[in-house]
């Protein structure tokens, strides 16, 4: 496992119970987590300045205390993140993502050469501020306008002008870069586990992913960098990711790997889901 480190004011107090609780910029958030399904010795306390419940049809809303504000902005590296609680508890970001920020970052650094990435189902826009800030150039694709519109907040936050924002349905978005020859020297997918674009297509990561990442596969440059799927969906394991890349292109090296978030609890981990990079 790659564990997530280096974040000045973002930490995983403790987990217990289905839930974890968070230090994000001085706030307490406490939030559902389906993979802790361990009791630990500490009390996960209510008195929090967010807490997301659950109702009876899975859905769910924030309680907030009023010193917590709409919204605020935590920074790891020098790189600004835009916070607010969401709906389906989430805050507009992955944390754990950063080891995979890391990974592309260095890449991109080393590359000694312009790279042009693609950036799918690219959410809220960690890696593609962490990717332009390193020196690529960004097309940003997602379907909901929401998360786009936070992108572009990031990218703000951040002074960069070097993000091509696209609102669209993903698969639509590839199949007409291959039409037009558009190619890209890396690819970065971190796909839903379910989703629908914006005039309804359905998506369902194990009935798509292969065809999807094999249709991705027709945009590479002819000297690409590296190409990243991350996934949250608990049958998705980093060696079904690696199968797909190594089935998909036959050249480059192939890792594959859990991504984890410390916390304050002595040999307590948390899984955040799992990635394969392919690098050439």
């Amino acid at each position: 496992m790659r564990i997530a480190t280096d974040w000045n004011d973002y930490k995983v107090l403790s987990t217990a119970s289905g839930e974890k609780l968070e230090n994000i910029g001085g706030y307490t958030f406490l939030r559902p987590d389906p993979q802790v399904i361990w009791n630990t010795d500490r009390h996960l306390p209510t008195n929090v300045d967010a807490c997301y419940k659950r109702g009876d049809n899975k859905s769910g809303k924030w309680i907030k205390s009023d010193k917590l504000p709409n919204s605020f902005v935590i920074s790891r590296k020098g790189i600004k993140f835009h916070i607010e609680p969401m709906s389906f508890k989430h805050i507009c970001i992955f944390p754990e993502q950063a080891v995979n920020w890391d990974i592309m970052s260095d890449l991109i650094k080393n590359a000694n050469r312009p790279i042009k990435i693609l950036n799918l189902f690219a959410y809220t826009g960690g890696a593609s501020v962490a990717c332009a800030l390193s020196g690529a150039s960004v097309t940003h694709v997602d379907a909901a306008k929401s998360m786009i519109d936070i992108a572009k907040i990031n990218a703000k936050l951040n002074n960069i002008d070097n993000i091509r924002f696209i609102l669209d349905d993903c698969t639509k978005f590839v199949e007409r870069e291959i039409r037009r020859g558009n190619k890209y020297d890396a690819i970065i997918m971190d796909p839903p586990s379910f989703g629908r674009g914006p005039r309804g297509e359905t998506w369902k990561i194990e009935e798509n992913i292969f065809e999807f990442v094999k249709l991705c596969t027709q945009l590479l440059s002819n000297n690409p960098l590296f190409v990243l799927i991350n996934s949250y969906t608990t049958g998705l394991q980093p060696t079904v990711m690696a199968n797909i890349l190594n089935a998909t292109i036959k050249h480059g090296k192939c890792e594959a790997y859990e991504i984890g978030l410390p916390t304050d609890e002595k040999d307590i981990v948390l899984p955040c889901g799992c990635s394969a990079i392919k690098i050439f």
